[in-house]
């Protein structure tokens, strides 16, 4: 469910376009910053929302604060995005994905209150991608192997307490987040399918496929390893510069 394997960028905005959206949204916006000021605009701030800027509740999802952080959020999306994309169609995992960046930004109002506190970034919609993995993980293990739910588990718990290590981090926006998508997974999971390989696969026609009286002779190697390897130590290089940029 996690390891990407999609031959290209182009193919992986054919299969996941919603999620290859956001990321193009998170990247432009952080762009654009340099010109015009967008996260002064945008940004959240609970004073600001008691005063009426509502919207302000929605666009702190798409901003961040400096290129380190779009990246981070962008390759976290890359990783847990797509097969919740895949799983609930486009329509309900860009409402859950929303969602649970509203509820992460209205629980912040919530415990932060009138007073003026910024926050940017898409980490509390992230955290509700969470809680649906995690929703599947405890109700729906019909909807996810037990590798997968490891996994999900120990990236979870890791995130978690990585929230609470720094005070740099919106902690309420990180926990109601994950509360909000954890709410809103009954709802978006009522007709999900489990996550399948095949589905982002061409079919190949019968006629094209050839018999080699040689195969078992090869050695065999896995056809994604080197891309694995790859997706491996790009996700172990982003968690060092998380980590050297917090501590």
């Amino acid at each position: 469910m996690f390891i990407r394997t999609e031959k290209s960028i182009k193919e992986f905005m054919h299969y996941y376009p919603i999620v290859s959206g956001l990321i193009i949204i998170h990247l432009a916006l952080w762009l654009l910053d340099f010109f015009l000021p967008v996260n002064i605009w945008g940004g959240g701030n609970t004073y600001l929302v008691s005063e009426g800027q509502y919207w302000r509740l929605v666009t702190p999802i798409f901003l961040h604060v400096d290129l380190m952080h779009a990246l981070f959020n962008s390759f976290a999306l890359v990783l847990f995005g797509p097969a919740l994309e895949q799983m609930l169609g486009k329509g309900k995992f860009l409402f859950a994905y929303l969602g649970a960046g509203i509820i992460g930004n209205l629980g912040t109002q919530l415990i932060e209150g009138s007073t003026w506190y910024g926050h940017v970034g898409a980490s509390g919609a992230i955290y509700g991608l969470f809680g649906i993995y995690v929703f599947m993980v405890v109700f729906r293990k019909d909807l996810i192997d037990q590798a997968n739910a490891q996994i999900v588990v120990t990236i979870f718990i890791i995130g978690l307490i990585m929230t609470f290590l720094t005070d740099r981090i919106n902690q309420s926006g990180h926990v109601f987040g994950f509360i909000g998508g954890f709410a809103l997974a009954p709802i978006v999971l009522s007709k999900a399918r489990a996550f399948s390989h095949w589905r982002n696969r061409r079919r190949v026609d019968d006629d094209q496929i050839s018999f080699d009286p040689n195969r078992w002779n090869k050695r065999r190697v896995p056809k994604n390893f080197k891309k694995n390897i790859l997706w491996i130590v790009l996700g172990g290089l982003v968690l060092i510069g998380l980590l050297a940029r917090f501590l």
